[in-house]
């Protein structure tokens, strides 16, 4: 063959070729189709369709045309696999580039790093070029394999059942999450999914959607998850103000202490009174030291015909002015005076969801009857297991959230339903499935002084039962029964 042949040979061949690679990653998609579900239903469970989403290592793009992102862009070092993700989803833009040369000069609500940590020879370089692709709220959202199952994914290969790769760092969790960590990012929550990765019924329903949620056999899970989102940076008091919302039904007594013991937080701080048809003398109460007190910012609104908490909180919330919403429940058997400690940790980025904690410092006595103590210390257990992240008291009264995280909660309700008379797991189911950082506040419980509790141990009981499970479909089993 002479050298015009060769010349005019070389196109077709890389033709050929390309389509020789393009059916190839196809082919690996194909043979391990269940696999690959699983993946885009643990990211479906952590990404917001409509969002702005950046995919680093992205391969042939199924993942992120399955997220229907609003603007997707995918990155790969692999120019055959770009090709191909163009060719199938023109709708999202590809990029032919190495991650450890990213510099996208966008920013992300969501960037997606699917299996592909173990690829890159400098994580911390890839971490740190991300970086300046994200804002505040952007989530960070890794998974990647079980340095446990290295033999036998390096067998897997060798028999071709999976892709072959030519290099694979294999990390443990705790170096991830330094990484993490040395690159500004804070961890929110992790997870791990996935004991049998190949469709062996019925064995892959008891693995997958039972023994991979139980202590001892998630250890051994093939996915591990991390959410994680940029550090924050510290406000000023004067960058925000504060809206307290208390509910109250027959508070009559307590109403005038709430009002001297509520402090003045941040720019400005408004009280919001929701009375749930309080038959005490509540109302004529709250509007004789409204004008009492010209000093504070202080308004009363009526709940209606709703019932519970739950809508009294959702009405104060949807009333309120300020930057930060924080609940105080009127019977003030957890003080006023520990809200200072919730805005702070707010303020200073510690956490994006306040979330008190009465079970931490002893309390007085008959504050909290035993069976609730126990009752209090069984479900703040079963719901750490259940949400991914720590907590200990689900029912404290006193939560604490910034408005602009609210409103992303309460646009999403329609996943978990209108299924809570508290309130309190509206907000917590809410926080956990948009992926904020959830953070713990200790405060000192003490005994009702005033009026008696609207709580029932043996009905909220079984409410909370209930919530469990609406807690274990939508989050541990990603919002999919089988």
């Amino acid at each position: 063959m002479d050298e015009a042949t060769s010349q005019t040979s070389h196109p077709l061949q890389t033709d050929v070729t390309k389509q020789a690679d393009e059916k190839q990653l196809l082919r690996w998609r194909k043979r391990n189709a269940y696999y690959y579900k699983w993946l885009d239903r643990i990211y479906k469970s952590a990404v917001r369709p409509k969002s702005r989403v950046l995919h680093v290592g992205c391969e042939s793009g199924d993942l992120l045309a399955a997220l229907e992102p609003s603007y997707g862009v995918g990155v790969d070092a692999d120019p055959a696999a770009i090709e191909l993700a163009r060719k199938r989803f023109p709708h999202l833009k590809f990029y032919a580039t190495d991650p450890h040369e990213l510099n996208l000069n966008e920013k992300f609500d969501y960037v997606l790093i699917c299996n592909s940590l173990g690829r890159w020879h400098d994580i911390q370089q890839v971490l740190e070029c991300i970086h300046p692709a994200t804002s505040e709220s952007t989530r960070i959202v890794i998974t990647y394999y079980n340095y446990l199952w290295e033999g036998i994914l390096r067998l897997g290969s060798r028999l071709k059942i999976r892709r072959p790769l030519a290099h694979q760092n294999w990390l443990p969790p705790e170096n991830i999450m330094n990484l993490l960590n040395l690159t500004n990012f804070d961890v929110i929550r992790s997870d791990s999914y996935l004991l049998m990765p190949k469709r062996v019924p019925p064995l892959t329903t008891l693995c997958n959607y039972f023994l991979s949620l139980l202590p001892g056999f998630r250890f051994f899970n093939l996915v591990n998850l991390v959410i994680a989102r940029p550090t924050p940076t510290a406000q000023s008091d004067e960058d925000l103000s504060v809206s307290v919302i208390v509910p109250c039904r027959n508070e009559r007594g307590n109403i005038e202490d709430a009002i001297i013991r509520v402090p003045q937080m941040g720019r400005e701080t408004e009280i919001i009174f929701v009375d749930g048809n309080s038959t005490d003398g509540t109302v004529e109460e709250i509007e004789r030291q409204i004008k009492q007190h010209p000093e504070r910012t202080i308004r009363l609104l009526p709940q209606g015909d709703g019932v519970g908490k739950g809508d009294a909180v959702r009405k104060g919330f949807a009333a309120a002015k300020g930057d930060v919403l924080v609940i105080q429940d009127a019977d003030l058997t957890a003080p006023p005076e520990d809200l200072p400690k919730f805005f702070r940790a707010l303020r200073d980025g510690k956490g994006e969801f306040i979330n008190g904690s009465r079970l931490v410092y002893p309390m007085e006595k008959q504050a909290m009857r035993f069976l609730n103590y126990l009752g209090n210390k069984f479900f703040g257990t079963l719901f750490s297991w259940l949400l991914g992240q720590r907590f200990r008291d689900t029912l404290c009264g006193t939560k604490m959230i910034r408005r602009k995280d609210y409103e992303l909660i309460a646009a999403n309700r329609s996943y978990f339903g209108d299924f809570d008379p508290f309130g309190d797991f509206d907000l917590i189911f809410g926080a956990v499935k948009q992926n904020l950082k959830v953070i713990e506040v200790p405060v000192t419980y003490r005994a009702r002084t005033y009026g008696t509790t609207n709580i029932s141990r043996f009905k909220h009981g079984w409410l909370l039962l209930k919530m469990s499970w609406v807690a274990f479909k939508k989050i541990k089993w990603l919002g999919k029964a089988h």
